[in-house]
């Protein structure tokens, strides 16, 4: 059984205390606005997902085929747009607001967000190169990166070979991450851990692949949600 996930903006991290007064390093993430605004359906598209959005915009302020689209389907347009592939019985209609709720405290999770953009970096930043020595006999070459070429052949730098360029402002995932709690009323999750991503970056949040998880709410929190427990193996 596979539930949707939610779109989120990342706070910022502070800590929290447990029950036995140990603190706990966390992110906040808000849930916000996240609505489902649309569904892909297997008879018509080949598989089964909820498109959700977050942050209502203007549609000037859209790019013209996500304006179109939300015309045609009746809701507002979104500056984030994001399909999760659900199982059948985890669809959710159109138009419902989802919540923090959707994660329960105690669960493991899997968050997506964008790294922050460090720039063209060396290769010791970058790939956590050693370095020359530090010692007689080199000269102004502490941190460069060595030989990158053949000879005859095959006489280039290969594909994929590690060297300075751009650090950061990357598709980054952390998985297992676990939920210390939710704030129903502020609509905010509470992640232990770091997230990827600067303060204000969209981060997308779904049930953790790799670990068990028991009585989530499915397909959501809400007025119909009924209790089902899966436990999948790790």
């Amino acid at each position: 059984m596979k539930r949707s996930g939610l779109i989120t903006t990342k706070i910022g991290m502070t800590r929290l205390y447990d029950d036995a007064g140990a603190a706990h390093p966390v992110t906040v993430l808000s849930v916000g606005d996240c609505t489902v605004i649309g569904n892909r359906t297997m008879d018509k598209n080949g598989y089964v997902a909820n498109i959700l959005g977050m942050r209502e915009a203007k549609a000037k302020h859209v790019a013209k085929p996500q304006a179109v689209a939300a015309d045609k389907a009746g809701v507002k347009p979104y500056r984030k747009v994001v399909e999760f592939r659900v199982s059948d019985e985890c669809v959710i209609p159109t138009g419902t607001t989802l919540s923090a709720e959707h994660f329960v405290a105690g669960q493991f999770v899997d968050v997506q967000a964008t790294s922050k953009g460090k720039g063209f970096q060396g290769a010791m930043k970058r790939h956590n190169f050693g370095g020359k020595e530090a010692s007689h006999g080199v000269l102004k070459a502490h941190r460069s990166i060595g030989g990158t070429g053949m000879r005859e052949w095959p006489g280039r730098v290969l594909k994929g070979k590690k060297m300075a360029g751009q650090m950061g402002n990357e598709t980054v995932t952390v998985q297992n991450l676990k939920v210390f709690g939710i704030d129903a009323t502020e609509n905010l999750i509470f992640v232990e851990g770091a997230v990827p991503g600067a303060n204000g970056t969209f981060v997308l949040v779904t049930d953790a692949i790799k670990k068990a998880q028991n009585d989530l709410p499915i397909p959501t929190k809400s007025g119909e949600t009924t209790q089902v427990t899966e436990t999948v193996a790790e």
